[in-house]
């Protein structure tokens, strides 16, 4: 599966090569979104292993890192770059930011080359700390390893502020990722918005536009997923209280406000 992700990314590294090395930069932020949603298409048609829908429909926000390889055998860590959204106070997902992961050993696959990592964060205050410029797993925001299955009862009674899932060689799982830290990738996010010094912060609210087929495409998989409507903040949003959701068109039911026990499943 990471091989075919890297050959649908390709096009897009081929045609930053014929361009300034500005489009060269851009154009890999570029294939981290297409390979991001190839990550979530992936994961979706699998039968039984999925994130459960009514968790991701609660997410404050989902993260995306995919192809996090080993940089140390055992003793070590692990590295790897992606892209994460949030929910602006519509209850939408705006426009992503870039983000880097590090960390150590501990609840990783031995062995394992290259893992897909999926966060789900399900409360303000984790998002708050990333958007600072860093969040460490563990300490920033509890975190857990997610449940796996359709209905996610597993879930039930599991609080947590981030839940974890990593895939290996076809394997989906929930994942400990205590010490992982997440940070900004400033750089990243200024090449592809083309804004210089531009703050994850103002991204996250939905006020920095970009036309991209590539963020079209990267909400579409975070909709389906969710079973929501895919929206860009390609126009920024007209603000709304943070206290009500925001009704969607196709009658799924968001939860931008503060849950009151974060990581647990809402009312059926």
């Amino acid at each position: 599966m990471p091989i075919l992700r890297h050959l649908l990314a390709l096009p897009l590294l081929l045609l930053a090569v014929a361009h300034l090395p500005e489009a060269r930069a851009q154009a890999r932020e570029e294939a981290k979104l297409l390979v991001a949603a190839e990550v979530l298409d992936e994961l979706r048609d699998q039968r039984d292993q999925v994130i459960p829908e009514r968790l991701l429909q609660r997410a404050y926000g989902i993260a995306v890192v995919p192809d996090v390889t080993k940089v140390a055998f055992v003793v070590g860590g692990r590295h790897g770059s992606g892209v994460m959204v949030v929910r602006d106070s519509k209850g939408r997902f705006t426009n992503p930011v870039f983000i880097n992961m590090t960390g150590g050993s501990v609840g990783w696959q031995i062995g394992a080359q290259s893992t897909d990592i999926v966060l789900v964060f399900t409360s303000r205050r984790g998002l708050e700390g990333i958007a600072d410029g860093k969040l460490t797993l563990g300490a920033g925001a509890s975190v857990a390893a997610g449940p796996v299955g359709r209905q996610g009862e597993a879930a039930a009674g599991i609080n947590a502020e981030v839940f974890s899932y990593s895939r290996n060689r076809g394997l989906f799982a929930g994942v400990a990722l205590d010490g992982t830290a997440l940070t900004m990738d400033n750089r990243a996010n200024a090449r592809f918005y083309g804004k210089r010094g531009v703050l994850a912060s103002d991204i996250m609210a939905g006020s920095v536009p970009k036309e991209s087929e590539n963020i079209r495409r990267f909400l579409r998989s975070i909709a389906a997923s969710t079973g929501e409507t895919a929206t860009s903040s390609v126009t920024p949003a007209t603000p709304a209280s943070p206290t009500q959701p925001a009704p969607a068109s196709d009658g799924v039911r968001t939860f931008p406000m503060e849950d009151p026990a974060p990581g647990r499943e809402p009312p059926r």
